[in-house]
């Protein structure tokens, strides 16, 4: 069956009010879709790039990075994107380049694009880890309201069987993982995306993966953010100096300061923008249309995730003004 007639099934099943599962169509889910084609960034780290799009049935929801690095006692995977099914294929990917297992899973932050591809690697034996402030989330109604959504909009990928996996580990500060001579550095950086963010650093060859910290050609998703701190954490990332930074979203980077210049800008104009309109009181209506977006309207998913993000941004600056 392909994703289009499986899509369009769905669609048929909604109206009716059943389900996928209620048709005992499990044995015949869609197995095509976007590819999982691992992109080697230094020695030992790997990078799997999401769609620059939203999340729907016919990619999987296939919309965000994950990568992982080799070391002699296995692999260590960031992030296991947004549906069990995916995380499969990145598995099976990851077979191909090496026999040794996945034995941890790192999480860059707990946004549902980032993590329903974890219960995969949980069966598969690995241990995962993650910022101590998603805690919160993982047993909140957040992430139940999420997941419920999820489980209608990206059926059949993410269904009743996808759960929200919490970590085995939770961090409380920084940590450094020596596997055998190759040594991680897992840095908290927020609240700034969200609470939990954190950061992967291999010193060796210089990679970070940045998570949702950095999002190359596409507008960053902001919803709750603490946009000031993710400014600064930007600039902190920059101290590390690396050589290669894998973001959250879009393709890897090799000139640090240039590509995370879209991130740090689109945060500022919001931020100056949503700033002046809180402070004088301004309408949010009337603030967004008076606003000059032209530097960032031909950006991918503009449309789509601006007025959300300036909304968010105002109803912040309200409570940094007060």
């Amino acid at each position: 069956m392909t994703v289009r007639l499986a899509s369009a099934l769905l669609k048929v099943l909604s109206m009716l009010g059943l389900s996928w599962g209620l048709l005992g169509c499990a044995s015949v889910m869609p197995t095509d879709g976007p590819a999982i084609v691992p992109l080697q960034v230094s020695a030992s780290a790997w990078m799997a790039q999401g769609l620059s799009a939203q999340g729907a049935p016919a990619n999987q929801n296939f919309i965000s990075n994950a990568g992982f690095i080799v070391t002699p006692k296995g692999v260590v995977v960031v992030d296991a994107l947004g549906s069990p099914a995916l995380a499969d294929k990145l598995l099976a990917s990851i077979k191909k380049i090496t026999p040794l297992p996945v034995t941890h899973v790192i999480l860059s932050h707990y946004h549902a694009d980032h993590i329903y591809g974890l219960q995969v690697f949980k069966a598969a034996g690995a241990q995962i880890l993650a910022q101590a402030n998603g805690r919160d989330y993982v047993g909140s109604d957040a992430a139940r309201t999420r997941l419920e959504a999820s489980r209608h909009e990206l059926a059949p990928w993410v269904n009743g069987d996808t759960q929200v996996v919490p970590a085995d580990i939770w961090l409380d500060g920084p940590v450094e993982l020596n596997l055998d001579g190759i040594r991680l550095s897992i840095q908290p950086m927020g609240p700034a995306h969200t609470p939990e963010d954190l950061v992967v650093y291999l010193p060796q060859e210089g990679v970070l993966f940045a998570g949702d910290l950095v999002f190359r050609g596409r507008i960053p998703f902001v919803g709750q953010a603490d946009s000031g701190r993710w400014i600064k954490a930007l600039s902190d990332m920059l101290l590390l100096q690396p050589k290669v930074v894998v973001p959250g979203h879009g393709p890897a980077s090799t000139q640090a300061v240039a590509d995370m210049a879209l991130t740090r800008a689109y945060l500022m104009h919001l931020r100056a923008s949503m700033g002046k309109a809180a402070k004088n009181m301004d309408p949010f209506e009337q603030a967004y249309a008076a606003t000059d977006w032209s530097a960032f309207e031909s950006v991918p998913l503009f449309g789509v995730l601006n007025r959300m993000n300036a909304y968010n941004t105002y109803l912040l600056m309200e409570r940094e003004a007060d």
